[in-house]
């Protein structure tokens, strides 16, 4: 059950981060699984992974933390508090990554956790509740579906025998190779030394252009936005270009197009939230001299409400079948993915904001447009993220980069953030 996290305690005078070691422990894990191109191939339960894992591990054993490994692999490293009944508070994401990924997206926030344990221990300061740095299993979905397996299974949105049986393309079940690399844990899925935490927070690239075009250093992210994703199918006629006059076409492709842009102008509608993108069409039959009789497209809206992704499928759904009667066509639509939206703690999230006006670092409230390991953490904890700007906002990529000088400042957000509830 989740519970309001106490009011953050002002720490005018708490430390600051190493931003040199914390950039340096980055680039240390981003030399497993390396690509030529400067980025990384660390696919979740491969031999780098492993690698990755161990590294990780290594570095929490010797910041003094206590390491458990639960029944889906995610590790956990708990700092123990003077509070023997307090529960936990707990920062986190990924290490492993896309096929052509980068050295940022996951690894940042696992990094600056550790490095937050650190700094407590440079400065000789313990706190009242325990803290506890974590890093969840697959949280890509490259190799293993369900994406952000590891921290749904925390939070009982899949169960631990489904999980098992998932296989990858080659027959080789999620269990096994948690088992084959070490990582098959004995801590249950789920349960947290002490209870529940207080609250969850975690640090996370943007993957986004937002940050960077306002020219600011910190997100505070109120939440991530829902998802609904369509599959359209639009039926014409297949006719020869030549003979057809233009007021007697069925012309798939025509009336596609402006289903495209009906999905342009729903989603800018629905600003600043709103999102709608067409990433796939397929036409048939695809021949330079017949008029298209059909269409399959893709239609992605996401909002941070859930009113909003009602009124965006309502305004596509009445669009498309006006455009289709006008143009005499046929269209179907399937939806085939939900994801409720996701609205972050209001105290946890006024926590990362007091922390940037604590530390003078300009910000600006976002929203996510990714899934991440927080939005599943949200179902059982109180949960807030710390966003900071990427290079040209790319992300999934081996180009993939970040400013020491921004990760440094996410990294002093998530510490005084967390030394505020935990204190």
């Amino acid at each position: 059950m989740r519970t309001a996290p106490q009011q953050p305690t002002p720490l005018p005078d708490s430390p600051r981060i190493d931003g040199a070691r914390l950039w340096q422990s980055l680039m240390a894990l981003a030399a497993i699984g390396a690509t030529p191109k400067g980025g990384v191939r660390r696919i979740a339960l491969t031999d780098e992974d492993r690698a990755g894992r161990d590294q990780v591990v290594r570095w929490f054993r010797e910041a003094g933390l206590e390491v458990r490994v639960d029944e889906v692999g995610n590790v956990f490293g708990r700092r123990a508090g003077t509070d023997p009944a307090a529960r936990a508070v707990a920062t986190g994401s990924h290490i492993d990554t896309q096929p052509s990924g980068g050295k940022f997206d996951g690894n940042f926030g696992v990094l600056a956790g550790l490095e937050v344990v650190r700094t407590l221990n440079d400065h000789g300061m313990a706190t009242r509740a325990p803290i506890e740095v974590v890093f969840w299993t697959n949280e890509e979905g490259t190799r293993f579906t369900p994406v952000m397996m590891g921290s749904g299974a925390f939070a009982g949105v899949f169960e631990v025998p489904r999980i098992h049986a998932e296989c990858d393309g080659a027959g080789l079940s999620v269990g096994d190779e948690l088992r084959r690399i070490g990582y098959l844990g004995p801590q249950p899925c789920g349960q947290v030394p002490g209870g529940m935490y207080a609250a969850y927070l975690e640090a996370h690239i943007e993957q986004g252009p937002v940050l960077e075009d306002q020219g600011l250093p910190i997100g505070v992210v109120r939440g991530a936005l829902g998802q609904q994703w369509y599959d359209v199918t639009v039926t014409g006629m297949d006719a020869h270009a030549g003979p057809t006059p233009m007021a007697l076409r069925r012309d798939a492709l025509l009336a596609a197009a402006r289903m495209v842009e009906l999905v342009n102008r729903i989603a800018l509608q629905e600003a600043p939230d709103g999102r709608g993108t067409v990433g796939h069409l397929q036409v048939l039959p695809n021949s330079r001299n017949v008029v298209p009789g059909e269409v399959r497209f893709s239609v992605d809206f996401r909002h941070l409400a859930q009113a909003g992704l009602d009124r965006m499928d309502q305004a596509m759904r009445t669009g498309f079948a006006a455009l289709a009667e006008a143009a005499g066509v046929q269209v179907a639509v399937q939806q085939v993915v939900s994801f409720d939206p996701c609205v972050f703690d209001a105290a946890c999230v006024d926590g990362v904001r007091a922390a940037a006006q604590s530390l003078g670092l300009p910000h600006m409230d976002i929203v996510s447009g990714a899934g991440h390991d927080a939005v599943y953490l949200a179902r059982v904890a109180p949960t807030a993220m710390i966003f900071v700007p990427c290079k040209d906002g790319i992300s999934h990529n081996e180009i993939e980069d970040a400013l020491p000088a921004h990760i440094s400042a996410g990294g002093d957000v998530l510490l005084r953030t967390m030394l505020a509830l935990a204190m």
